[in-house]
């Protein structure tokens, strides 16, 4: 008799606690690479208390991450992998433009880290957006 195998859909698949493992995980790196502070990290994962944000930090194996964490983290993947495409030839340069001065819109003169930290999802994702444009 064959084994039945469960298949769960996309939305199922980001609520395992494996994929908030993960999330975090990629999430922490990152932030490393970026120079963020704790401050703002939590800001960037939507504004969470010190004892979520130090739980998190410490990458426990069973983590549902709410749904607005899940698409802030998200955003942030797709904002490296189009700086990884842009910088493909400098990894240094792809980590620094986030907090680089940038004179574009959405931008005017301050970098997308600090745009980034007005703390809403919005705003994550308008820096993606601007990446995808100038990726093409």
């Amino acid at each position: 008799m064959p084994a039945s195998t469960i298949v769960l859909s996309p939305q199922q698949q980001l609520e395992t606690p494996e994929a908030g493992r993960v999330a975090l995980k990629f999430f922490f790196n990152l932030m490393e690479r970026w120079g963020c502070t704790a401050e703002q990290q939590r800001t960037l994962l939507g504004k969470v208390g010190n004892t979520t944000f130090y739980k998190y930090k410490h990458l426990p194996p069973n983590v549902r991450l709410p749904h607005d964490t899940l698409e802030r983290i998200s955003y942030l993947m797709g904002i490296h992998k189009a700086l990884s495409i842009i910088f493909s030839n400098s990894r240094e340069r792809a980590y620094t433009w986030v907090s680089s001065p940038n004179t574009a819109a959405p931008f005017n003169g301050q970098s997308a880290l600090s745009y980034m930290l007005a703390g809403r999802v919005v705003d994550i994702a308008d820096v993606r957006r601007y990446l995808d444009g100038v990726r093409g």
